[in-house]
């Protein structure tokens, strides 16, 4: 069955770089995203070697690395360390630290600087607005907006997506960027309604390359051929 091509770039989640090599043999796939939660689920335990090793192997690909600390001037030498591991690199800002401060300010200076951030955790349109407002005119920038974790609440994201589409539009330099991926038809979604990339976990990636496309009868028949198989493997 033949992968699809979309417009709006695919990137994956990871941490474990053989299971990132295997994901960047899908054409694609043209980039990556890291988190705190993936790197402890991969078990890295020294963040910066590993962070040279994903840039070494991956040296084409947009990558981004997240900040750890809460303090802002520790962020600023986090995000400077980051930064200087090369030009694919885009470091990830929260958009709120833990005790709920914006980090606006941080952003402003660390795009006026020329560092290239990837703002996450966004919720709301309100702090889309704040986080354009703060990325510094040329600086190339990811808006991260958290859809998937805006649905898990029960809300409808899809007026969070299509008024994020609007607000970052006007900024050549911006991308938004769609995360927290539930499912393929959000890939769909996200390419209908104008956004720039959507981060996709490999679970979801592996279901693209296998069911993308499938007809309602195929779709019957594999589920009832798993059965059938399930019924034989319990006897």
């Amino acid at each position: 069955m033949a992968t699809p091509t979309f417009k709006t770039k695919i990137y994956s989640d990871g941490a474990d770089l053989k299971d990132m090599q295997a994901i960047n043999q899908n054409a694609f796939v043209t980039g990556f995203t890291t988190n705190p939660s993936l790197l402890k689920k991969a078990g890295v335990t020294n963040y910066l070697e590993f962070a040279k090793k994903a840039v070494a192997t991956f040296p084409d690909e947009s990558i981004s690395f997240e900040v750890f600390s809460n303090d802002f001037d520790t962020m600023a030498k986090e995000a400077k360390l980051l930064h200087d591991l090369g030009p694919n690199v885009y470091v990830k800002v929260p958009i709120r630290t833990t005790d709920g401060k914006s980090t606006a300010g941080l952003i402003s200076d660390l795009t006026a600087a020329g560092i290239q951030v990837n703002i996450t955790a966004i919720a709301t349109v309100d702090q889309v607005k704040e986080s354009v407002a703060a990325i510094a005119p040329g600086t190339p920038s990811i808006v991260s907006i958290f859809v998937g974790r805006v649905a898990d609440t029960g809300a409808d994201p899809m007026s969070f997506v299509r008024e994020s589409v609007k607000l970052t539009a006007g900024r050549d330099e911006v991308e938004l960027l769609w995360a927290s991926t539930r499912e393929i038809y959000n890939i769909i979604q996200a390419e209908q309604e104008g956004v720039d990339i959507i981060t996709v976990p490999p679970t979801i990636i592996a279901k693209l390359v296998s069911k993308f496309g499938q007809t309602g009868d195929e779709v019957t028949m594999n589920t009832v051929k798993g059965f059938e198989a399930d019924i034989k493997a319990t006897g």
